[in-house]
């Protein structure tokens, strides 16, 4: 007698003669099944893919299962139990985008973790569209306002990444300010030059970051090495040998011509470093490029007789400029988005976005520590948060705390003039002698240990002789 087909089985035989896309995640956003319409759609990508986890995450990957992987996840209101809606993205090895609108429905019992989410793409293509300034129009509805707020800054930063991945690393770059624009612009122009780029900046400002973004994209087929070094922790004498050593060629070999050396702090190098510096890298024969980061710009600082005129001139023929965070606020929103998916793919914890409370929170803080503190508040909020969402509460307590002192206006401060204080100090004194006298000023000034003339002198400059006729 022949044996009956599974259960299973029958699912897959009918899931697979569906003309949809159809995808299955486990309670770990781990891809379990693809029927044949999602391995036709995926192409040669769709090998390996299962036992893939689907973050919800848009880290850049160059190629591979994971990188496929990451364009399907869900959001994660589905790994909660709810059901939504969302784009789906898939890239090509020719560089061409597929989208499709995707229903994830979870599978389980109402109300806790599900066991596993179905993925129903549709059955055709979205339109490409050229680039649109809101990414509103391709994400589809979900439960609420704010889950659509968190999925568009999700879309806008996959769309950047695609954008930007073949010409620079430029994930700190994101950003929609003038300001951040216009650093995109000079990092673009620093990147088709081998001229010299100085990155200016306060710490946090993601200063290494965009000096590996310019290094990288210069010629991404033939790079060399990027070479950082410390100046503000190295004395003169180090400096010296470690740049002569640069010089020579040797320890980078025939990639030298190629590289780069990156002087970060180079501010914060003292004089005899200076010279050192401008000896060897001004030089004709100095085979690496050169870049360096600092707080102000180099120029200013020869103006103030702090810098070498030379070294300035020699390390600034491209400036870029990096505001602090607390000058382009606008950007906040995308920036923690961008963090909170780069904490999803470290993490099994899977959180779409924020709160509108967490971000007003975020938006008045004041961030001293620029990019570098957004990314440890929201990596500190992950761990915290318990839903699809990061909530106020999740938020470090500094931000609390900061929020609370924004709401208590400073009181105004009192000037005080010390003469007049003083002034009506000795008023005060001298009409409680008179009135412990009952008036009689040898006695008064016995009490106020002074002589009788004195007293009247006093009485006379403080004007009371007038009250005391009175």
């Amino acid at each position: 007698m022949a044996r009956k087909p599974s259960t299973v089985a029958q699912l897959a035989k009918t899931l697979n003669a569906q003309a949809q896309p159809i995808y299955v995640l486990d309670d770990e956003a781990a891809l379990v099944f693809l029927n044949r319409a999602c391995r036709e759609w995926l192409g040669r990508d769709a090998e390996g893919l299962l036992g893939t986890t689907a973050a919800y995450h848009s880290a850049p990957e160059p190629a591979g299962p994971k990188a496929v992987a990451a364009a399907l996840c869900p959001p994660p209101q589905a790994l909660h139990g709810q059901p939504c809606s969302a784009p789906v993205t898939h890239v090509t090895p020719d560089g061409r985008v597929l989208k499709r609108r995707a229903v994830f429905v979870p599978v389980g019992n109402p109300g806790s973790e599900p066991l596993l989410i179905v993925a129903v793409l549709d059955a055709e293509d979205l339109p490409a569209q050229a680039a649109p300034e809101s990414a509103a129009a391709d994400v589809a509805p979900l439960a609420d306002e704010r889950e659509a707020e968190a999925a568009e800054l999700h879309e806008r930063i996959c769309r950047f990444r695609r954008e930007a991945a073949g010409r620079f690393r430029a994930d700190r770059l994101l950003g929609d300010s003038p300001a951040m624009r216009r650093a995109r612009r000079q990092v673009e122009l620093a990147a088709g030059t081998r001229a010299s780029v100085l990155l200016v900046g306060p710490p946090g400002s993601g200063r290494e970051h965009t000096a590996s973004a310019v290094h990288y994209a210069s010629d991404p087929d033939r790079v060399g090495s990027l070479v950082p070094l410390d100046c503000s922790v190295l004395e003169a004498d180090l400096v010296r040998e470690t740049v002569r050593a640069l010089a020579s060629g040797e320890p980078l070999g025939e990639r030298s011509a190629r590289s780069t050396l990156l002087l970060n702090h180079v501010d914060q190098l003292p004089a005899e470093g200076q010279g050192e510096l401008a000896g060897v890298l001004l030089g004709r024969s100095f085979p690496l490029r050169l870049m360096a980061t600092a707080e102000r710009p180099l120029a200013a600082l020869a103006r103030e007789g702090s810098m070498r005129g030379d070294l300035a001139a020699g390390l600034s023929t491209i400036t870029i400029e990096l505001p602090p965070l607390a000058e382009r606020r606008e950007d906040v929103p995308l920036l923690a988005q961008l963090f909170l998916e780069e904490a999803n793919a470290r993490s099994a914890g899977q959180v779409a976005g924020f709160t509108p409370e967490a971000l007003d929170r975020l938006d008045a803080y004041v961030w001293p520590g620029n990019l570098d503190e957004l990314a440890q508040v929201v990596a500190e909020a992950h761990r915290h948060a318990e839903g699809p969402q990061i909530d106020a509460d999740d938020l470090p307590r500094r931000l609390q705390l900061a929020a609370r002192a924004a709401a208590r206006p400073p009181r105004a401060e009192e000037t005080i003039i010390l003469d007049e204080f003083l002034g009506r100090v000795e008023r005060e004194l001298v009409r409680r002698a008179l009135e412990r006298a009952k008036g009689n000023k040898a006695r008064a000034a016995r009490l106020l240990g002074m002589t009788r003339p004195r007293l009247y002198r006093r009485l006379e400059q403080l004007g009371l002789l007038d009250e005391e006729g009175a």
